[in-house]
Formats: C-alpha cells, structure tokens, sequence
C-alpha cells in the first residue's frame, strides 16, 4: 500500500525539501483486539503538522501521520466483536491507555501515562489502510459524508472537550482566538447552545467564515472584546496571546488553552491578568466519552465542516497550505 511518513522533521514550506514522503510499505495485519481499516478520507490537523515540522518529535522512526480517520471495516483480529466488514468507522488521537492507572480508573484516561495516539506511536491515516484497537473506535452518525466526518474525530472532538475546559455559563460570553478546523466547530456548538461568540483572528477569510457561522462579533487577534468574556478558547498555537485572552475574561472567567503545543507565554501580571479569580486550564488529548458525547450533539446540533478537499497525493501540499495560513476551515485527504 501506499503510505505518507514523517522522514526526516522539518519546515513544510519555504522551498526546502518536505518533512513527508510517499513510501510503499506492506498493508498491516489486525492483531488481536484490532481492526483492519480500508481509509476513505482522513483530515488534516495542526498536530499532524506539529508532528512533520519537529515541533512534537515523532516518537518512532517514519510513522504515518493521521487521525481524523474515516474507513471501512476489512477484517478483524481475533477476540473483537461487534463490528463487522464494510461497517464505516472513525479513528481518532488516543489510541491506548493502560485501562489500570489511577486516571484510567477516574475516568480521566486522556491522562494515563502509557497512552498512545494514532499518527504519532502508531500509524495513522495518510495511507491507504491502518490497524487500530477495536475499543478506541468510533461508530459514526449516518447522514454523514466521509469529508464531514473527518475533522469530526480530533478538531471537533478536542473542540468539544475545550468548550468544557472552559466552563461557559449557559448563554454566556465565548471569546475565541484562532479560527481553524477545530474553532469553527466548536463556535457551531456554542452558538447552537445559545452562547454569543466572539473570535479573534487576523484572517480575513476566516473572518468571512465566523461571520457566516453566527458570530456575535468577529475582529482582529490583538483587538478588544466588545464585551466582558465569561470564557474563551485559545486555538492559536501562540504562547503571547494567552495574557490577551486572560484580559478580556470578566471576573470568575476561564480560558481554555486547546492546542497540544504552544509557543512560550509571557509573563503574566498577578493583578492584571489572573486576579478576580481568572483561570487558565490546558487541555490534554481527549477521554472517548468526550467523542461518544461530541458526536452525539453534533449530530443533533447540525454541526457541519468548512472543508478543502486534497487528493491524498498531496497531502505534502495539504500541510505546506495549513502552515502558510491557506486553509478556511478543514482540510481534507480523500482517497
């Protein structure tokens, strides 16, 4: 089959040689507890280009980015049960956990320290087939394309769990700096649940989408909020507009830091930024209750992706356009 794989780590655009090459490598076998997954489409995330640039070391030699997967069921190891051939599945980030340590049993897994992720210890989607635990895969709302499912399965999951993290009043105040795949999604369920959302980003095309999206106000990233936040959402991977988004917040506010990496922040000023009980939470990975939940009410709510479709020969292009700010929405691979 063919396969993408993270070579050698390094910028995506500028002219040099791309991080990702197009190999020929032998379809997996489903071991067992597994599925073999025969790979539709598979979004493009910003972690997959955190992953190709070095930003995340690739914790193993040439692994296969991906993991916003759709397929098809083609066989399954032994021991699994439930799931049949041709039935249409999601793959997302985790993986694995232990299932025995003190946050597996807490319900907090996207914590366990023995945890694995597609596309980064285990092979992803950007190739024509991929092995993946039968526990950690996901049933898929019908009404659904595969190019629609996609960015479902991180940029809407870890959306979903974020909007948690932050802790927005019913009909309360959202800021959202950055505006991607994942921000586009969860300003759907935020306005969709009665919330007035702000966003802040520098695109003028991402603009035009917010506005499109049922934003209550759409500005620049470094532009005053119309009004005091009760909560924001910080999906841009930079560290110097965390004080941004603490100032905005109105006292008892949270900000919910999404993404797996960021750029160094700021120091902070007691009294300006976190006084008045303003918090900061990270958000880590995701638990697969969260994706149960997340695609329960998406599908319910009508939550539906921007999309660019990109054949999977290009998915080099794919991530070079994600770095150079040239994707509205989510990007897709389709095979």
């Amino acid at each position: 089959m063919r396969a993408w794989v993270v070579d050698q780590p390094g910028p995506v655009s500028g002219g040099g040689t791309s991080p990702l090459r197009l190999i020929e490598r032998a379809s997996p076998e489903p071991a067992a507890g597994q599925l073999l997954i025969k790979v539709l489409a598979c979004g493009v995330c910003r972690t997959d280009l955190h992953l190709a640039e070095g930003d995340l070391p690739p914790r193993r030699r040439q692994v296969t980015p991906g993991h916003e997967v759709v397929g098809d069921v083609v066989t399954a190891g032994e021991g699994v049960t439930g799931f049949a051939a041709g039935d249409r599945v999601g793959v997302a980030w985790l993986a694995g956990t232990d299932g025995t340590c003190r946050y597996c049993l807490r319900g907090s897994e996207n914590l366990c320290p023995a945890s694995v992720y597609t596309g980064w210890d285990i092979d992803g989607g950007y190739a024509g087939y991929l092995v993946a635990s039968a526990g950690y895969v996901h049933r898929l709302p019908a009404g659904l394309s595969d190019e629609q499912a996609a960015p479902l399965l991180c940029a809407g999951i870890i959306g979903y769990r974020a909007l948690v993290r932050a802790a927005l009043p019913a009909a309360g105040a959202l800021g959202i700096w950055g505006f991607g795949g994942s921000a586009h999604l969860t300003a759907q369920l935020a306005v969709a649940q009665g919330a007035a959302v702000h966003v802040f980003t520098r695109s003028a095309a991402a603009q035009r989408l917010a506005r499109e999206l049922g934003a209550a106000s759409v500005q620049g990233s470094l532009d005053p909020a119309p009004e005091p936040l009760d909560s924001a959402i910080l999906f841009a991977p930079a560290g110097d507009l965390v004080p941004v988004a603490l100032r905005a917040l109105a006292p008892g506010g949270t900000l919910a830091v999404a993404g797996i990496y960021l750029s160094q922040i700021p120091a902070l000023d007691y009294e300006r930024d976190l006084f008045g009980e303003r918090e900061v939470r990270s958000v880590t990975a995701n638990t697969r209750q969260d994706a149960t939940e997340f695609l329960s009410l998406a599908h319910r709510l009508g939550v539906r992706a921007t999309v660019q479709r990109y054949p999977f020969d290009r998915a080099d292009q794919a991530l070079a356009d994600l770095a150079d700010g040239k994707i509205t929405g989510a990007a897709v691979l389709m095979m």
